[in-house]
């Protein structure tokens, strides 16, 4: 399946406040991300803290972003987990909820073979219609969706892509040339959103979008036009604000940047902690260095 989602899709936070769901921050956040041209958000994906969230709140979190959204602005439910039925519950909840896909993790932690991952994703799959987008990032996981098995993930009718992010450009060029026409891949790495788009990338799942969607837009845009050198030009711009967003474990810097835009996202729950002073007075150099405060 091709064509589904594509551009920019933001892996939106979920804003606290008093360690309770922020939802009139959500609204403002969905609201900013349509403004800046985002074409897709990823709600309660690893940068939404879905690990931490209740079952409770995860369908109040998806219920309302989907009402927020009012089809201006596709949805995408985080449903992985390490635990298949999980998973397919999360998904089936998310089809019930009116998300239009979901993005499904690898499972993490008691891990699987690479046959447990084709056979974690049909499971996936055959839960509900909604389009699945696979989540390979191994750093967090310990697992790795490998090219072959990608290629054989791809045959799975309603396997609207994968999420790339293990940080391997080589990889990810035997995983295109293997899925090519039958799947779309997507850069989960901001740091490699060109190379990723200009080896036939269909979008970006963007951390570095939660605070700058327009200019990530504008770096699709211009190599979806063929202008490597206008792409590279602003990436280049990006990258250490894009360091910086990962000078701790995501999404402990995004949503302190979200709070210096004045989104008020609040602290990460436990066990993350907010950021250090450090790192923030980092963060806060690289914004205005790109204007962004």
């Amino acid at each position: 399946m091709t064509g589904i989602f594509g551009g920019v899709i933001t892996a939106l936070i979920t804003p606290f406040k008093d360690n309770k769901v922020d939802f009139v921050a959500l609204g403002k956040l969905i609201d900013f991300q349509i403004k800046g041209g985002a074409d897709a958000l990823v709600i309660l994906g690893t940068t939404g803290e879905s690990s931490t969230c209740s079952e409770d709140e995860k369908s109040q979190i998806l219920s309302y972003a989907v009402q927020k959204a009012d089809g201006r602005i596709k949805i995408i439910a985080g449903t992985g987990s390490n635990d298949t039925q999980k998973a397919v519950s999360a998904t089936k909840r998310a089809h019930a909820l009116g998300a239009d896909g979901v993005l499904a993790v690898t499972p993490y932690y008691n891990k699987c073979t690479q046959k447990g991952l084709i056979e974690y994703y049909k499971a996936v799959c055959s839960a509900s219609p909604l389009p699945v987008i696979a989540y390979s990032v191994p750093s967090r996981t310990g697992v790795n969706i490998l090219p072959e098995t990608a290629e054989k993930l791809a045959e799975i009718k309603n396997l609207a892509g994968i999420k790339e992010a293990s940080g391997n450009m080589a990889q990810v060029c035997e995983i295109m040339r293997r899925v090519r026409g039958k799947t779309d891949v997507f850069s989960g790495e901001d740091a490699l959103n060109v190379p990723i788009l200009a080896v036939g990338g269909e979008g970006v799942i963007s951390v570095l979008s939660n605070i700058a969607p327009d200019k990530v837009k504008e770096i699709y845009s211009a190599v979806k036009k063929g202008n490597l050198q206008e792409a590279n030009e602003k990436q280049d711009k990006l990258l250490p604000l894009i360091s910086a967003l990962f000078s701790e474990v995501n999404p402990i810097p995004v949503k302190a940047a979200c709070t210096l835009l004045g989104f008020g996202a609040g602290a990460p729950r436990a066990p993350l902690t907010e950021i250090e002073d450090t790192h923030k007075k980092l963060l806060i150099e690289e914004m205005k260095k790109v204007k962004l405060i």
